[in-house]
């Protein structure tokens, strides 16, 4: 990576070179104090002779560890959770990416860096009322040193986003409602701080443009024309290849975040509320006509299951004027949708 060239530079993660923390904390408490008892013993030294160089040179160098040198070691301490890591830079410059639970110590001179977090907080103040930021701003100052070591971390663990809904048209021009949820997690913690000002606000982003690039390949749903579903593909009934669909987009999107998507899948979907009725209509029609067809269907058969054991039987001749007004009446009632009122014809057809 050349320092001429910033705005090309694409940063890979690196390691950070630290030290265990335990073992550094109880030496430089040691050391503390004792240069403590050193700085006392100069100034007792000096007390007895103002010209002591010696004691004078123990007291500059004991002064300067014991309250200047040993507190900016102390900075250098850092604690860290599972799945959680530091992301480390020295005069602006990155340093490394501290990984891995356990207490660590590193060059005291490194500043961690989370922007996501930083960002995120200015938003929370930002949008909160007046009076509220004036009630809570005793409890906001004592609280900013307390929080400020969690804010500076960044979280290696799943993580889920779930988006507003969106109103987005299908490849047929319906207006849909949609909405996604994506399992991510950050795996390149130097692209995801540097490559973008805030992965989680471009994560956001990236998955709303990805779903409308998506939805607007596919219709709601595809129906044909004898009412039977059809084999292509479509948002409510290819709903696995969607979301795989969308898994990759964002993927592609977000690679120079250094973030990796788990999984995305869709949680809501159904029609606009400006076309919601119309197409309730379009959907019992269908059903009604369904319906009509397989009633149809095993009318026909019964008709023609009654004309042949009436004659395999042999318990009534009827002719061609007979089987007419038969299956007349018997398509009649089997396919009517209200009840049979029969009528005792005592006469003759003729």
């Amino acid at each position: 990576m050349s320092d001429n060239n910033n705005t090309k530079m694409i940063y890979e993660e690196k390691g950070c070179k630290s030290l265990p923390g335990m073992p550094c904390l109880m030496l430089n408490i040691l050391a503390v104090i004792a240069f403590c008892v050193l700085f006392i013993i100069s100034i007792m030294m000096l007390e007895g002779d103002g010209t002591n160089a010696f004691a004078i040179i123990l007291l500059i160098v004991s002064a300067l560890y014991a309250f200047l040198v040993g507190p900016i070691i102390f900075a250098g301490l850092k604690i860290l959770g599972p799945n959680e890591a530091y992301v480390l830079t020295f005069f602006g410059k990155y340093h490394g990416t501290l990984k891995g639970a356990g207490f660590f110590q590193v060059n005291p001179l490194v500043v961690a860096v989370n922007p996501a977090s930083e960002n995120a907080a200015y938003s929370a103040q930002v949008g909160a009322p007046e009076k509220q930021v004036k009630v809570n701003a005793g409890e906001l100052s004592l609280n900013v040193g307390a929080s400020t070591a969690k804010k500076k971390k960044i979280s290696l663990k799943a993580m889920t986003l779930n988006n507003d809904m969106q109103k987005i048209n299908d490849q047929l021009g319906n207006p849909i409602i949609i909405g996604i949820v994506v399992i991510w997690k950050v795996t390149n913690t130097a692209k995801a701080v540097f490559n973008v000002d805030n992965y989680k606000e471009f994560l956001s982003i990236q998955c709303d443009s990805a779903l409308r690039n998506i939805v607007r390949l596919y219709p709601y749903d595809v129906v044909g024309n004898d009412g039977e579903e059809c084999n292509e593909k479509s948002l409510r009934g290819s709903s696995d290849e969607v979301a795989n669909r969308l898994k990759e987009e964002i993927q592609a999107k977000v690679e120079i975040a250094g973030l990796e998507i788990t999984e995305a899948r869709i949680t809501n979907l159904s029609y606009a509320p400006e076309i919601a009725a119309a197409m309730l209509q379009r959907q019992q029609a269908s059903a009604v006509v369904d319906a009509r067809h397989m009633i149809v269907d095993g009318a026909v058969g019964m008709v023609e299951m009654a004309l042949s054991r009436l004659s395999d039987a042999n318990i009534v001749n009827l002719d061609e004027e007979r089987k007419a007004a038969m299956v007349s009446n018997l398509l009649v009632v089997l396919c009517g949708n209200r009840d049979v009122q029969p009528i005792v014809n005592s006469g003759s057809l003729y």
